[in-house]
């Protein structure tokens, strides 16, 4: 859902900002008020191509802001691109500058990004549907995924299906490859599991305790001298720590007999008089054992540097190796020889599953692909019904083509989507997305919306699991009323009423009946102030509502006629 909307210094806008609720948010004002430049600030937003006229003449930058509700899919995005969710758990801030020169940045949750994850964001938080449909076009996915969601279809099978079909594919691809390159390769890998496996590498911290043991062989005379310096004043010398801390608690021994308060000094004295006692004799046995030994310091040494080339020769550049990694790439290499010496072996193994694998991928997209002709065929119906509600006469068809080539697999099946429409008596079918008009793409999106959303909402006589299908994102609607009025712009308001009760949907309108359904009235104004041009934007409450709806109804000048019928417009969308 989004939440917040900001605008600074952007076209004829000052500053602006709408804060956005749940169900249906209209937005109406004067024609030429600036509705349609709030949508595009949205836009850009969710990624679209900016172009330094939209800063506001005089300044230096335009600066747009948003907060939308994230979601695991929202969050998947951020981590795949590095950015940390924070103090942002649950919203998404996105941030867009727009320099006068030309120049622009983009913030993530306050953290520098790209243009690229803005757009990648976008199908996860919003669709807009506009005139020319700038950004998030109905694709293939979208097509699909309506689909799916309107049959309550789950691609999962097909999904895990397809996900062991392709790695047996690949494995299969690999022990395929040419016989010189597997020769060579062959040769490469026996050469380095040899040559880890003659290193003997002992334990994964092997160079970490060489080190520790060199330190000190480097520095035994050094040692051994602080050892026995510390063993003689706690233990040996006269007036050693051990000798002051007996005779001081031989005494408090003395006090505890005739007074309790002195046990419990007595105890603790006692305490560290035995760990002076183990330090002592701690020390005293490392200084026994330290011996300067300078062939054992250049067997560290040799061990040592060799093991280092081992960690740079089989490590990643740029980053710091371990053994374990080492030890885990000679594994690595010594299960490939492996594979490579048992090819044929493996080879055949290997079809006979990649047999079963393709049967069961088969059989999953086959069973989907006639799901979703089946849903097709009601889409089809039920669709054309609604779309005909918005003052359109349309033939509307949803084709659905199994291209069954393995090229075209994926786990979402190997079929292709398509919706086709013929806005005008005698036209041929053509794609849905390439209709002229911006306002009838709206409306026949709109359309399509809510029958999916009815059909959810009624459930399905095949038991679906609803709660595995994706959650709609907040979806705009501008120009959806262009070219009707009256009974189909009712029809349009409760069809996006009906809608926003499953999702957020923000919509431009200029028509009363269409503004009389909203559940956030926003109000969009333009006046002059100081010799500039400013647009504002503001939610309305119920009695600037009906004044508005009335403006709408009868011009500038309010009639108690039009009030009243603004008023029953009001009470009758309730």
């Amino acid at each position: 859902m989004l939440l917040e909307l900001r605008a600074e210094n952007y076209a004829v806008i000052d500053q602006a900002v709408a804060s956005f609720g749940p169900g249906l948010n209209l937005l109406t004002g004067e024609t030429g008020a600036g509705k349609s430049i709030l949508i595009d600030a949205l836009a850009l937003l969710l990624g679209g191509k900016a172009s330094s006229d939209v800063v506001r003449h005089g300044a230096e930058k335009a600066v747009l802001g948003c907060v939308f509700e994230s979601t695991p899919g929202a969050a998947a995005i951020l981590d795949a691109n590095g950015i940390d969710v924070g103090a942002f758990s649950d919203d998404i801030l996105l941030r867009r500058e727009i320099a006068s020169g030309g120049k622009g940045r983009v913030f993530v949750n306050n953290q520098p990004a790209t243009v690229a994850v803005l757009k990648e964001l976008a199908p996860e938080l919003g669709l807009i549907h506009s005139q020319g449909e700038t950004l998030g076009s109905f694709d293939q996915v979208q097509q699909r995924t309506l689909l799916d969601r309107f049959g309550g279809i789950s691609a999962e099978d097909v999904a895990t299906a397809f996900s062991a079909w392709h790695a047996t594919t690949e494995r299969l691809e690999e022990l395929q490859a040419s016989e010189q390159d597997r020769l060579r390769m062959a040769d490469l890998w026996r050469f380095q599991a040899k040559e880890i496996a003659e290193a003997a590498i002992a334990v994964e911290d092997e160079d970490a305790q060489l080190e520790a043991e060199k330190r000190v062989l480097a520095n035994a005379e050094k040692l051994y001298t602080a050892a026995m310096s510390a063993h003689e004043l706690l233990y040996e010398q006269e007036g050693s720590a051990e000798a002051t801390l007996t005779a001081a608690l031989k005494h408090l021994e003395e006090l505890a007999r005739y007074d309790t308060r002195f046990a419990e000094p007595a105890q603790q004295l006692a305490a560290a008089k035995a760990a002076v006692e183990d330090v002592s004799a701690g020390v005293r046995d490392f200084a026994e054992k330290v011996h300067a030994s300078p062939e054992r310091l250049e067997e560290i040494e040799d061990r040592l540097a060799a093991l280092d080339r081992l960690k740079r020769k089989y490590g990643q550049a740029g980053t710091v190796t371990t053994l374990g990694e080492v030890i885990r790439f000679g594994e690595d290499a010594a299960q490939k020889l492996a594979e490579v010496e048992n090819r044929d072996a493996l080879l055949a193994e290997f079809k006979v599953q990649q047999e079963r694998d393709t049967k069961a991928y088969k059989a999953a997209a086959t069973e989907l692909t006639a799901k979703r002709a089946a849903a097709a065929g009601r889409l089809e119906k039920l669709a054309t019904a609604q779309i005909n509600d918005l003052a359109m006469q349309v033939r509307f068809k949803v084709e659905v083509t199994a291209e069954m080539h393995a090229n075209t697999w994926s786990g979402h099946g190997w079929d292709r989507i398509q919706y086709l429409i013929a806005t005008n008596a005698g036209e041929p079918l053509k794609p849905l997305e390439e209709i002229a008009s911006g306002g009838e793409m709206s409306r026949v999106m709109l359309a399509l919306k809510v029958t999916v959303e009815e059909s959810f909402a009624a459930g399905s006589p095949h038991g679906r699991k609803k709660a595995q299908l994706p959650t709609p994102r907040m979806l705009v609607f501008d120009e959806v009323d262009i070219g009707i009025g009256g009974r189909a712009a009712e029809a349009v308001g409760r069809k996006l009423k009906m809608l926003s009760k499953r999702q957020q949907v923000v919509c431009i309108t200029h028509l009363p009946q269409i503004a009389a359904f909203a559940d956030q009235h926003f109000l969009i104004e333009k006046a002059d102030k100081d010799g500039r041009t400013r647009t504002s934007i503001r939610r309305m409450e119920d009695g600037e509502r009906e004044r508005e709806v009335a403006r709408m109804l009868s011009g500038a000048k309010l009639t108690e006629t039009s009030l009243e019928h603004a008023r029953n417009l009001l009470e009758s969308s309730r």
